[in-house]
């Protein structure tokens, strides 16, 4: 394993961590699903969509896994029961911990097997988002979980 899989072996699995935790914080289940205001996605969705993404983008593309990715139910579905929710966490940082401890300096440097953003990209530039974008949004549930929840 090289040093960048390493970090981000060790962010993933620090965030993702800390976004059972914080899923887990909630002391009434129902809040994970409230929206208020200019507040748009609740914390359940956006976990939803976390798992979703990180599941289809290193477990499928990446690793080859079966997932198949329904992004409009991440956004859409209502009232998934914490234990599942927490699952799905557990699914996608298994996924990633997988693609890894397996992925070379070489593949880093290969262009992304899909296109995303509508131009391609290395491995390593989109797998580096997805930590960030892990990060935003776990940013998001937090603030969520002390304003509403």
């Amino acid at each position: 394993m090289n040093m960048l899989n390493e970090v981000l072996t060790k962010l993933f699995e620090r965030d993702l961590a800390k976004l059972k935790e914080e899923i887990g914080m909630y002391s009434n289940e129902g809040d994970l699903w409230r929206v208020e205001g200019e507040i748009a996605n609740s914390a359940g969705n956006l976990c939803l969509h976390l798992a979703g993404n990180l599941r289809h983008f290193y477990g499928a593309v990446l690793g080859g896994t079966e997932y198949v990715r329904d992004r409009d139910a991440e956004f859409g579905s209502r009232f998934v029961p914490r234990a599942t929710l927490l699952a799905e966490v557990d699914a996608a940082a298994a996924d990633v911990k997988a693609v890894l401890a397996k992925i070379t300096d070489e593949d880093l440097q290969k262009t992304y097997p899909i296109e995303v953003f509508g131009h391609p990209m290395t491995t390593e530039f989109f797998i580096v988002h997805l930590a960030t974008h892990l990060n935003y949004h776990l940013g998001q549930i937090n603030y969520h979980r002390r304003v509403l929840g």
